[in-house]
């Protein structure tokens, strides 16, 4: 993937959230197509980490407990929604049993087993990391369910 230049770079703080039983919650925006974990934009003077907590309670009312969430790593990816555009996410790993209740601009939001994705279309950064990365820390063992 070539390197993308200042303008053309969207800063963001997303979550791979899994609950007890082993599936990905994705959400997707009012007016767009991708299904994608949950999170944002960074704004100015904000960590990775405060922006997550912030998008999760705005898009989904679900705040995170203290000591959460585990730091998974940078990506970058071609934005889903945003045409010679790339995402630069920081990713969180969030385990919750906790119920939510999509807001703001989130139109659907579904769990998904990462072993056997349901027929839908997914951001790049979704399909080609975030799922990957679901199947390696969930196990193998979850793929026969």
């Amino acid at each position: 993937m070539p390197s993308p230049d200042a303008d053309t770079v969207i800063r963001i703080a997303t979550a791979l959230i899994v609950n007890p039983q082993g599936y990905v919650l994705l959400v997707r925006k009012a007016g767009a197509a991708a299904f994608m974990q949950a999170g944002g934009k960074i704004d100015t003077g904000e960590t990775a980490e405060q922006t997550l907590r912030r998008e999760l309670v705005e898009e989904l009312s679900l705040p995170l407990p203290d000591g959460s969430p585990e730091y998974i790593g940078f990506f970058r990816a071609p934005a889903a929604n945003e045409p010679g555009r790339y995402v630069e996410a920081d990713c969180f790993f969030v385990a919750t049993n906790q119920q939510f209740s999509p807001q703001a601009e989130i139109e659907e939001a579904l769990w998904i087993d990462p072993f056997s994705p349901p027929t839908i279309t997914l951001a790049p950064l979704t399909r080609d990391y975030i799922l990957p990365l679901a199947r390696e820390r969930l196990g193998a063992g979850k793929a026969t369910r």
